[in-house]
């Protein structure tokens, strides 16, 4: 027995919700009825009259037109002529025609439809509308307004529960400050974020971002980007696997293969994370960082950890930190950070700051060690600090300044193991056309020289001490020796030399360091990371 009242009861919530489910189509008023059996069979056609028009109702639903054909043995209806289908506050649908089934409780709107939201109003040839699912879609071209943006596609589905559209096609978002265009995105209508998966490009007022998978908040304007990102930004062209961009705050950001194009001050940045401050006129690039500079037809490349890039449009200035090697056609060079003044053409290698305990402890080739170093052809030179300075007409090395512990060195031509050696405190060297012209040492100078005849021959080892040595260059080896200020030395010839006197105190031949191309510039450490490709 009670087994059958639990039955009769399940039977009767079966029934229950079956039939809110499946409810009847409700005639609310029609101005008049007629049937047109071969036409129309099964139909009840409900007609306007003078200003009474029909009005069906269905599960909350309010459905006013001009003409229905009402079939009441498939619970569904066809109507025309102004058509309002309305769904209390949360949903106003008009158009010329529309069908409705209310046992799938789906409708189909075409011939200007439009349908309103609170958050929304759409606008498109034709709609399908699920009210199960609270699911529009539309497969012609559509148009939305929103508070903010108006938005075009192709084809577009609306979640209603969510909010969220999703677009298809040849989508726009238009608003005063910029423009969305995509193939495929994701738009919520109470944020305003959008999602997209396939080729977009949004235009802002001083920015254009390309960008095949992002998300971007349209009221802050700011986003994450990927695959294939692309931001175009105050006279720069930022390239990495992902991109962030806040606009307000005048931010970008890029991690992994990051390649900052600088196309007003013709310079290239690479490295796997990066960051530009627009209102700072500032950009930071760490991991890998390379810069490169195009100085007349050719280009100075700077590695270092750390590369930092401050000050306006051609008055740049760049700081690299942490092993920093250059490289350039005429000049390589190793130092631990580098100060570069676009402006003044004036190239700073710096060596790490020491303090005299540390120095203590060290040999002479050890300090040496530490200090920059550069490379012009065959000559080596080292020293505390070390200045390279162009002209800004002809964009040619001009001068070079090393100061504290000047250190030159060049190998000589003849025999592998002699080394002409300079020594001194300061060092003054001036370019000719690019190539090294002549250096003038000061200050506790000493020489070491090995001189050879018009045919060749060797003559003997020249070292000698002076207050002042001019050195003149030709195809940047040594020409010319100049003493100045009592001299004091002597030539010794081949049976005299003594091999331990053949190095000044300090020398330490550093020519497996020099790079001789763009991936010697990098550490077998930094190697272990990609190396982003400069084209």
């Amino acid at each position: 027995m009670n087994n059958f009242k639990y039955l009769l009861i399940y039977l009767l919530i079966i029934n229950y919700v079956n039939s809110q489910e499946q409810r009847t189509i409700d005639i609310i008023q029609a101005g008049k009825s007629i049937r047109n059996s071969l036409e129309y069979p099964g139909a009840n056609i409900l007609q306007k009259d003078n200003n009474l028009r029909v009005i069906l109702f269905h599960d909350g639903a309010r459905i006013e037109s001009d003409l229905s054909y009402y079939y009441a043995s498939e619970n569904s209806f066809k109507a025309n002529g102004k058509v309002n289908f309305n769904q209390g506050d949360s949903l106003i649908l008009t158009s010329d025609f529309l069908e409705y089934d209310g046992t799938t409780k789906k409708a189909f709107a075409y011939g200007n439809v439009i349908l309103k939201r609170p958050d929304m109003e759409l606008e498109t040839d034709t709609l399908y509308l699920d009210r199960i699912k609270d699911i529009a879609f539309y497969n012609s071209k559509g148009k939305i307004v929103d508070n903010d943006n108006i938005l075009n596609s192709n084809s577009g589905t609306y979640y209603m529960n969510s909010k969220k559209y999703i677009f298809k096609s040849n989508v726009t978002i238009d608003n005063p400050e910029y423009n969305v265009n995509s193939e495929e995105l994701e738009y919520f209508t109470e944020t305003n974020n959008t999602y997209f998966n396939d080729k977009t490009k949004i235009t802002g007022i001083d920015y254009t971002i390309l960008s095949n998978n992002g998300f971007y908040d349209t009221n802050k304007q700011k986003g994450f980007f990927k695959e294939n990102a692309v931001i175009y930004y105050d006279g720069k062209i930022i390239n990495g696997d992902s991109i962030f961009f806040e606009n307000d705050k005048s931010y970008a950001s890029a991690s992994r293969n990051v390649r900052i194009n600088d196309t007003i001050n013709k310079s290239i940045i690479t490295g796997h994370y990066g960051e530009i401050f627009r209102d700072r006129d500032s950009a930071i690039v760490t991991k890998n960082a390379l810069a490169v500079n195009i100085i007349k037809n050719d280009s100075l490349f700077i590695h270092s950890d750390t590369i930092t890039i401050t000050g306006q449009n051609e008055k740049k200035i760049l700081k690299g930190y942490y092993d920093v090697r250059i490289l350039k056609s005429d000049i390589r060079g190793i130092s631990d950070s580098i100060h570069f003044n676009q402006q003044t053409g004036l190239i700073k290698l710096l060596s790490k700051p020491k303090n005299s305990r540390f120095l203590k402890g060290l040999s002479d080739e050890q300090k040496n060690k530490l200090n920059p170093i550069i490379w012009f052809g065959k000559n080596q030179m080292t020293g505390d600090k070390i200045f390279l300075k162009s002209n800004m007409a002809t964009e040619q090395l001009d001068s070079l300044i090393i100061r504290g512990n000047v250190f030159m060195i060049q190998k000589d031509s003849l025999i592998d193991d002699r080394f002409n050696q300079i020594k001194g405190e300061k060092l003054d060297g001036y370019f000719n056309e690019g190539k090294l012209e002549n250096v003038y040492v000061v200050k506790n100078s000493i020489l070491l020289y090995y001189m050879y005849s018009d045919v060749r021959e060797f003559i003997g080892m020249n070292k000698t001490l002076a207050s002042s040595i001019l050195i003149k260059f030709f195809n940047n080896e040594i020409s010319e020796v100049s003493f100045y200020n009592t001299p004091d030395g002597e030539v010794l010839s081949q049976n005299n030399i003594i091999s331990n006197e053949m190095k000044l105190p300090g020398f330490i031949w550093r020519e497996e360091e020099k790079p001789n191309n763009v991936r010697d510039l990098f550490s077998e450490s930094d190697k272990k990371l990609e190396i982003v490709e400069i084209d």
